[in-house]
């Protein structure tokens, strides 16, 4: 006689005994638990992993839902919705590839590859076929096939990005998500049917489309959308960059890897980056009678730093010898800093900075009078003592460059002119994609870079830059972000090969997070990223790059 093996989990604070490979849909719907509020749940963290609802319970575990409230719960939902697109656009233009590319408007660009231009009837036609597989409430189904079997049914849906990504992939079997006849690989969870999918909305954005999402923790009518033409166009920019290079997903980096051609591009990557950073530099020479201060801002692990270096080389070049003014310095006394809705202290907020001091520093500085520069201790939280300050003075030919994260918002330097200021945004707004139908989050870019740096250069864990992070992201989302628009010029730091060569360190990095921690959730869900890509050797990045920043080895000194 046998006993029907159990597995014992623990949700919202109860502990059950489940059937042995019940799935955590299963088990979530025969127990009547939903998400916050009431809401639907799209997935769930167990091990600390998030996995689909289909994921069968095989050991004691806690479950935690995801639902829209989460970061993972958006995450899965644009999932979701990206694969109903996919497969609506296939139904209604057959043969015509659609690719995937930057976020714009709280949504992801999508084009369509064919000699007509997306109009409004395709959009109203888009938009109508996606809102009937939703009300169909049609399955997305997961499965596991051979790695060679995989490789066949790209083969036969005319998918060569995914076919090459497959060429690196060292396990014998894929894991794929199907809908309807579209199949890709299953990179990351979705919902169980299109029925789940309760607010979307598609704009017109030539020469493509956005499917754009509702905000985080409310699937309610979206906000009316902005356009952000220098944004986009600096996304454009570095998409066609990519196409010279002929590197528009990990497939192809990982193939010009494979066959020892990465020092190329990265060569031209480089080059780009320093042709552009001229022109910036050209562009504020010619302003040179009237520009009086340089302000470059941007997020966390942009590469400012090493940026305004750079720029100070180009602007030499031109004959104008710049002078650093560090916002840093600039901060109030630790005791003085404003508190988030937490009570943690508020370090992004731009009343962390010492206005008064910091423009009336700026006012005598551009009358070309000397002034003492405050020091800032972060050890103590401080300002040193005035004996301690630095004496500054801007003479004939030079220009004040100032970087820091508020250095777009007029907040900063109203006793400046606008005509003597110029605004640079810099930002890593990557255009390498997985695959056409894949991207690459430009957020996760920058949280590569931060890991590493921390973990080498400040003493912070993977764990502890992870758990960060999202304070991180709501002092960008807030002082940061709404801002950019109004540089004068934007500065893409994003490398398109900086995946394969942060790979080796991230990824010792992340498995130092202990398996047992919340922060495991972004861990894991990084490490099968970063997997995804053939490894670069440091060695081969030259020592003014911006990546020398994060990785160490820079020629500058921070």
């Amino acid at each position: 006689m046998t006993t029907a093996r159990s597995v014992r989990v623990r949700i919202k604070g109860k502990t059950l005994e489940v059937p042995h490979g019940s799935s955590v849909g299963e088990v979530l719907t025969a127990h009547g638990l939903a998400g916050a509020g009431g809401q639907r749940v799209l997935a769930a963290i167990v091990h600390q992993r998030c996995v689909d609802l289909s994921f069968p319970l095989g050991a004691p575990t806690e479950i935690i839902p995801v639902d829209y409230t989460s970061r993972e719960g958006v995450l899965v939902y644009r999932r979701t919705a990206s694969i109903v697109l996919i497969e609506a656009a296939r139904q209604l233009f057959p043969g015509v590839r659609i690719s995937i590319g930057q976020a714009l408007g709280n949504g992801y660009f999508y084009e369509l590859h064919r000699p007509e231009k997306v109009g409004a009837e395709d959009l109203a036609r888009l938009d109508q076929r996606m809102r009937e597989l939703v009300a169909q409430d049609l399955p997305l189904t997961i499965e596991q096939v051979s790695l060679g079997e995989a490789r066949e049914i790209f083969a036969r849906l005319g998918l060569p990005d995914k076919q090459l990504l497959l060429q690196t992939w060292w396990e014998p079997f894929v894991p794929l998500v199907r809908f309807g006849e579209f199949c890709d690989v299953h990179h990351s969870p979705c919902a169980p049917s299109t029925g789940y999918l309760t607010s979307f909305q598609l704009v017109h954005e030539p020469p493509g489309l956005i499917l754009r999402f509702p905000p985080r923790g409310r699937l309610a009518p979206l906000r009316p959308y902005q356009h952000t033409p220098k944004l986009f166009k600096t996304y454009r920019e570095t998409r066609a960059w990519n196409e010279i290079l002929g590197v528009e997903n990990v497939g192809q980096l990982n193939a010009l890897c494979i066959k020892g051609e990465a020092g190329e591009l990265i060569r031209v990557a480089e080059g780009l980056h320093e042709k552009k950073i001229a022109q910036i530099a050209d562009l504020i020479a010619s302003a040179a009678d009237r520009v009086k201060l340089v302000l470059i801002a941007g997020p966390s692990a942009s590469g400012k730093t090493t940026f305004s270096k750079r720029l100070s080389l180009q602007l030499l070049v031109n004959g104008i010898r710049p002078v650093a003014l560090s916002m840093d310095n600039f901060y109030v006394n630790r005791v003085d800093t404003p508190r988030d809705s937490e009570g943690n202290y508020d370090f992004e907020a731009i009343e962390a900075i010492d206005l008064a001091l910091f423009n009336e520093v700026l006012a005598h500085l551009l009358r070309g009078e000397e002034v003492l520069s405050p020091r800032f201790d972060f050890q103590t939280g401080q300002r040193r003592p005035r004996e301690l300050w630095q004496p500054l003075k801007i003479g004939p030919g030079q220009v004040l460059v100032v970087e820091g994260i508020h250095g777009l918002n007029d907040r900063l330097t109203p006793a400046v002119p606008d005509a003597q200021k110029f605004k640079v945004y810099v930002s890593a707004l990557t255009q390498l994609c997985v695959d056409d139908h894949n991207r690459i989050f430009t957020s996760d870019s920058r949280f590569l870079r931060r890991i590493v740096r921390d973990r080498r250069y400040r003493g912070y864990s993977a764990a502890d830059t992870i758990d960060s992070w999202p304070r991180v992201r709501q002092g960008e989302m807030k002082h940061i972000f709404p801002f950019q628009e109004q540089a004068d010029v934007m500065f893409n730091s994003a490398l398109v090969y900086e995946q394969a060569a942060l790979r080796p360190y991230a990824e010792r990095f992340l498995l130092e997070v202990p398996q047992d921690h919340p922060s495991f959730v972004d861990a894991y869900r990084l490490l099968k990223f970063v997997s995804h890509f053939v490894p670069i050797f440091d060695e081969s990045v030259p020592q003014i790059s911006i990546l020398r920043e994060f990785i160490g080895g820079s020629a500058f000194k921070y």
